[in-house]
């Protein structure tokens, strides 16, 4: 065990000799995983253990009589047992028996629980995931008292080891799609996850084409929407060290809700989303349909024809768009990078001095300024950051096409992103349902913000015409 674990040359392998019964034993663990209070205290214990106490001796007796601790377990398994003591275990082993005695004593350096700064509500929950597995499955329980809760954990990783919880109720989860998750996860291949809930990702969506952007899963960092969709019959999976819990599966209609429109009145909410979803067209076609129009507006009625700059400007209308997109872009990245006291003042310079000195000096035109800053707004009111970049690649892709073929090109760009979303499914589940598959009552649940009372038990999705039995899987 020494040898396998390097102690002696890594600092962190605790070792502790004893002699419990006569017999020499020692302690195992890794520094900062266990909890060193307890490691003392059964260390103190066991070394008070006379020889008749343990007599005869066997693991599940020094188990039952000598260490008091809830959460014990015994294996024969020398690569368990180092599998167990990195993942943050004790290990007792004592001269004579064949099994080590593993004691769950771990306490892992977390944060405190918080609200998400990517899904804040002006009302509601202020508790947010955090980097710990256990932490976040108890604030999932907290609001799912149900004996139906399930957690399993599958070990992912020939190297990590990470933990990966697969969390579901048990009598409305579509038992389909957890056997093919779960497949899934036995399959996966890799000596680590670093990039932890994203690595996971790529591996359980093998399937899905490279070049098509949209997402089949729905992260998020709130307890309270992760269960919101475990009663409705999804599958949430939680990997350790990632505050990001996954949602599976996952329609285009489920990035677009957030936790703000069940925070506010009936009404409010309607309109929240309804706004939502206009972001969503004017952050996706708004700039296309306007160069489009730009371009060809000869052929526009006489009405129309005041569409397009009012004074021509250096760079062609297509590139300026294009441009904008990028400098939006760059100015989004760095904000990223730049210290948060000096955020603002960044904001100020990407969005006041650089679209006001391009329009002055000539580069672009005002409108072109104006709309590239509205769909920009669009981009940033969608809940889901994957969806958004989805979004502003196909608005790039339609940028280019509405700039060559005009009208017809934008046409055929559009026609064929609808094609993508029909073709493509999430865990079985077609990406357009419920609007495709057709189901007018989830749809209406979609499309506009429902009174809670109205859905007092709710259907899971997957028994609303079985959309799964559609997967190609």
């Amino acid at each position: 065990m020494r040898e396998r674990l390097g102690y002696g040359i890594t600092y962190d392998v605790l070792v502790k000799d004893l002699e419990i019964g006569g017999r020499e034993a020692f302690l195992l663990g890794i520094d900062g995983f266990v909890d060193t209070q307890v490691m003392n205290q059964v260390a103190m214990f066991l070394l008070s253990t006379e020889r008749e106490e343990i007599a005869p001796l066997s693991a599940g007796r020094v188990e039952r009589r000598r260490l008091g601790f809830i959460e014990t377990e015994r294996t024969p398994d020398f690569d368990r047992a180092v599998e167990l003591v990195l993942a943050g275990q004790i290990a007792l082993f004592l001269e004579g028996l064949e099994e080590a005695i593993l004691i769950d004593a771990r306490s892992y350096p977390e944060r405190q629980v918080g609200e998400p700064d990517q899904e804040k509500v002006v009302r509601g929950p202020r508790d947010g995931f955090v980097e710990t597995l256990v932490r976040n499955t108890a604030l999932l329980r907290r609001r799912l008292r149900d004996p139906s809760f399930r957690a399993e954990i599958f070990p992912v990783g020939r190297r990590s080891r990470t933990d990966v919880a697969l969390v579901y109720l048990a009598d409305l989860a579509s038992p389909r799609i957890l056997e093919n998750v779960r497949r899934r996860l036995h399959r996966i291949e890799v000596d680590g996850l670093p990039m932890a809930e994203k690595s996971l990702e790529e591996f359980l969506t093998a399937e899905k084409k490279w070049w098509n952007p949209f997402p089949v899963v729905r992260y998020t960092e709130r307890p309270d929407v992760a269960a919101v969709h475990l009663l409705e019959g999804h599958v949430v999976i939680l990997v350790d060290t990632s505050p990001v819990a996954m949602i599976l599966p996952a329609s285009f209609f489920h990035h677009i809700q957030h936790a703000e429109e069940f925070h506010q009145d009936v009404a409010v909410g309607v309109l929240f989303r309804l706004a939502r979803y206009l972001a969503l067209l004017l952050a996706w076609v708004g700039t296309p349909l306007w160069l489009a129009l730009a371009l060809g507006r000869e052929a526009l009625p006489e009405p129309w024809r005041v569409i397009g700059p009012r004074q021509p400007s250096a760079v062609p209308l297509m590139w300026q768009f294009l441009i904008g997109e990028g400098v939006v872009e760059l100015i989004r990245m760095a904000l990223i990078h730049t210290p948060t006291g000096l955020t603002t003042a960044m904001g100020v310079i990407g969005a006041v001095l650089l679209g006001q000195l391009a329009v002055q000096v000539g580069l672009f035109s005002a409108e072109a300024v104006l709309y590239v800053t509205l769909s920009a707004l669009g981009f940033f009111a969608i809940p889901s950051p994957e969806m958004a970049s989805a979004i502003r690649l196909c608005r790039l892709v339609y940028l280019v096409a509405a700039g060559v073929g005009g009208f017809t090109g934008l046409g055929v760009a559009f026609l064929f992103t609808l094609l993508l979303l029909f073709l493509t499914d999430s865990f079985g589940l077609p990406y357009l349902w419920p609007l495709w598959p057709p189901h007018l009552p989830a749809l209406a649940h979609m499309l506009f913000r429902q009174p809670v009372p109205a859905v007092k038990r709710r259907l899971p999705f997957f028994r609303q015409k079985d959309p799964t039995r559609i997967s190609r899987d």
